[in-house]
């Protein structure tokens, strides 16, 4: 007998679709502006700052990106309260969302700095610029218009990488998904539709970070 589609829970079921792509939503804009903003410090450490602090943010960003995001998760979800640090689901995929995202812009923040030509740290320090006002004056904003698109799609991997945040209850569209799942018996449907879902969300992310970097970093017309 040929399977039959049936998508007639999305009646019953919709709003609950709609509560997690708004706390997915909700983790992406938090986790991924705060990652953004650690890359960016981070870089400055790696690239410009001082050499005390290299070898911890070094030490961060190996561990980081050589570890699973859900051990990460688990770690901070399960992990730091056996050293007295609680926090609920939603505040520890916050965190393990930014710290991860963090690490993985630090690095391409810091391939865009280093692409900077000398001449433009020679020129803040001829203007009596500290390191960080030369950086934050002269040398950040060409190097994110650099590295943008780049940054906008390691977004997006975190992003579908939150995910893995329903597995500590967290109620993102995957937990969504599998609470629909478990009570419409519908799996295939049901995981379809969270899939175009996701793709949906992507395009539009990568959209809105393009939209973003067009108004962050206009283009220079010729003279």
């Amino acid at each position: 007998m040929p399977y039959q589609f049936d998508f007639s829970w999305l009646a019953e079921y919709g709003p609950v679709l709609l509560h997690g792509v708004r706390v997915t939503l909700q983790l992406i804009l938090v986790g991924g502006t705060l990652g953004i903003l650690v890359g960016i410090a981070c870089a400055w450490v790696r690239a410009l700052g001082p050499k005390a602090l290299h070898w911890p943010v070094s030490a961060y960003v190996e561990m980081i990106r050589n570890t699973p995001f859900l051990i990460q998760l688990f770690f901070i979800f399960f992990g730091l309260p056996g050293l007295g640090v609680q926090m609920d689901e939603m505040s520890a995929a916050y965190l393990a969302m930014t710290i991860n995202l963090g690490a993985y812009a630090c690095e391409i923040i810091r391939a865009g700095i280093e692409a900077t030509p000398k001449g433009q740290f020679e020129a803040g320090a001829s203007l009596a610029m500290t390191r960080w006002e030369t950086f934050r004056h002269v040398v950040l904003v060409p190097s994110l218009q650099r590295i943008w698109p780049a940054l906008s799609s390691q977004v997006v991997i975190v992003m579908l990488g939150s995910a893995v945040v329903s597995q500590i209850a967290a109620e993102d569209l995957t937990f969504a998904a599998n609470f629909i799942q478990s009570r419409n018996f519908r799996a295939f449907e049901t995981y379809l539709v969270s899939t175009l879902i996701y793709l949906t969300l992507a395009i539009l992310l990568r959209r809105a970070m393009g939209l973003l970097g067009s108004a962050l970093f206009p283009k220079r017309r010729p003279a």
